[in-house]
């Protein structure tokens, strides 16, 4: 005869319940923040985007305007295209960037001044910085047309010519950002264990090999957190373009995408316009790092 055991629900002490409710107030805090900052914003902007709204008076639905204007819009096509030619400096930092690392992670005096004195930028303002290298681009008495003078070369007038003035924005921000990077590959660097490199070299590998077989696979989850990053955030450069160029440079040439929007937003009143680029950007920047992140995964398979 089987016999059926009554199992009862611990009572909870006053002390856990009161952990408990302590606990959902932590959690509720951020919570309420990411829905009325983040969430509702998003959601707002995405109604919005299908308005026309001047940010003060009731938006007024206009379907799909918005989105078919974009398209016809010859300023918003170049805005991309000058977004996108300024990430060429992307690879050309992390190309930078790893060689300094390398340098920087042979024991030698000097080591921490050196690191020290690249990442200033990192956390330097970045209104101030782009102030100092307008400064620096002038084509009167800017440092760089002064030292290029020296070796007999007559420099341009960087910020006031189109063929320039992106050139100079991606050096100004590949120097901004070489520290950060810099960084983050010698801390990458040190955590390679060095029998590796020993049995490489008992087994007859020269120092390129090594450093094609051994040191990039160990410094590639490095390498792919700095491309999905600096592809999100160079896709939302803003404010070096304002300050250095604040009408978008000689023809339209230094637009960027953010810019444009602001520009578009808040000087032109077009709300929903703006609303609609950010949400195409928006859907962008997701497309490309969900594919970058697919085709880590696919490289991580085919190595394993």
């Amino acid at each position: 005869m089987s016999t059926e055991v009554l199992r009862t629900k611990p009572r909870r002490s006053r002390l856990h319940r009161r952990e408990h409710q302590v606990a959902l107030l932590f959690i509720a805090i951020p919570l309420i923040g990411f829905l009325l900052f983040t969430l509702y914003p998003l959601l707002y902007s995405v109604y919005a985007s299908f308005t026309s709204w001047n940010g003060l008076a009731a938006p007024k639905f206009n379907g799909l305007d918005n989105y078919i204007k974009m398209w016809n819009d010859p300023y918003f096509l170049k805005a991309m295209w000058n977004t996108l030619f300024m990430m060429i400096g992307i690879p050309i930092g992390l190309v930078l960037s790893m060689a300094l690392a390398l340098g920087l992670n042979r024991k030698m005096r000097g080591t921490t001044f050196f690191r020290t004195v690249y990442y200033v930028p990192v956390i330097s303002s970045i209104a101030a910085i782009a102030i100092l290298w307008q400064w620096a681009y002038n084509g009167d008495f800017g440092l760089v047309n002064q030292v290029l003078d020296i070796f007999g070369i007559q420099g341009p007038n960087w910020l006031a010519d189109k063929d320039t003035v992106k050139p100079a924005l991606i050096i100004m921000a590949t120097w901004k950002g070489l520290g950060y990077s810099m960084l983050l590959y010698l801390a990458a660097l040190q955590s390679v264990p060095r029998y590796l490199y020993e049995a490489a070299s008992l087994d007859g590998a020269g120092t390129w090999q090594q450093f094609r077989n051994i040191t990039m696979p160990m410094v590639r989850p490095v390498t792919f957190f700095l491309v999905v990053t600096s592809i999100i955030g160079g896709s939302q450069i803003f404010i070096e373009i304002n300050i250095m160029t604040p009408l978008g440079g000689p023809e339209f040439s230094s637009a960027s995408i953010v810019w444009y929007i602001w520009r578009q937003a808040f000087n032109n009143l077009h709300m929903g316009y703006a609303s609609a680029m950010s949400i195409v950007l928006g859907l962008i920047i997701f497309v490309i790092t969900v594919i970058q992140f697919r085709l880590n995964r696919r490289n991580q398979f085919s190595i394993d």
